[in-house]
């Protein structure tokens, strides 16, 4: 989709998902020391803010005008510091070895601009830093609820860690599949999603 396109569904109510961090984010992030975090392509902004509110210094970047005022209320209202940069991720260069913790969180791309975009994560991690990759899951569309129904831009665990270690990423703890229960007016379905949790060399 096109920045103009996000634009106008962020645009279109209140917060087009939620204000509240993703729980597969919190969980994973919550027994990491707080440092320096990259949200790449942060929407509006949930899990940056939830993050510096944790006490991380963070970066966040999306290319959607309309979701980074909607970022920068929700700062504002919480009471923390997040550094906005308003550009496309897939090009966007970050500073190599800058950030402890590099969050890439429901970017639904084709693989060759995933790729690029995992590049860029893997570049700006810290040795030792942290990269957390979480998006929906390519078997969602047959057992799963909701998400995107384009089978070219849902993720493969094993793929994504197969592309990291091709990166030099050292320790890729975590590549699997996990459930995430949503609520709907119907009660609670299942969608699955994909989990990637890896470490920086030192």
């Amino acid at each position: 989709m096109r920045s103009e396109d996000w634009d106008e569904r962020f645009g279109a109510g209140e917060f087009l998902f939620t204000a509240r961090p993703n729980q597969t984010v919190v969980d994973e992030t919550t027994d990491l020391k707080p440092g320096t975090a990259l949200d790449i392509a942060c929407g509006q902004g949930r899990n940056a803010v939830w993050l510096a509110e944790q006490g991380w210094e963070v970066t966040a970047v999306d290319f959607s005008r309309v979701g980074l005022d909607r970022a920068r209320q929700l700062a504002e209202a919480s009471g923390v510091d997040v550094v906005y940069i308003e550009a496309d991720v897939v090009t966007w260069p970050p500073t190599k070895r800058a950030f402890d913790l590099a969050l890439i969180s429901y970017l639904q791309l084709p693989w060759g601009e995933l790729r690029a975009v995992l590049a860029s994560a893997t570049d700006a991690l810290a040795p030792g830093g942290t990269l957390l990759i979480v998006g929906h899951d390519a078997d969602n569309i047959e057992r799963g609820y909701g998400g995107p129904q384009d089978p070219a831009v849902l993720y493969d665990a094993r793929r994504i860690a197969a592309e990291l270690a091709d990166r030099g990423v050292e320790n890729v703890e975590t590549a699997k599949q996990i459930d995430r229960v949503v609520e709907t007016d119907i009660g609670p379905m299942t969608a699955i999603d994909t989990l990637v949790k890896a470490t920086a060399r030192e």
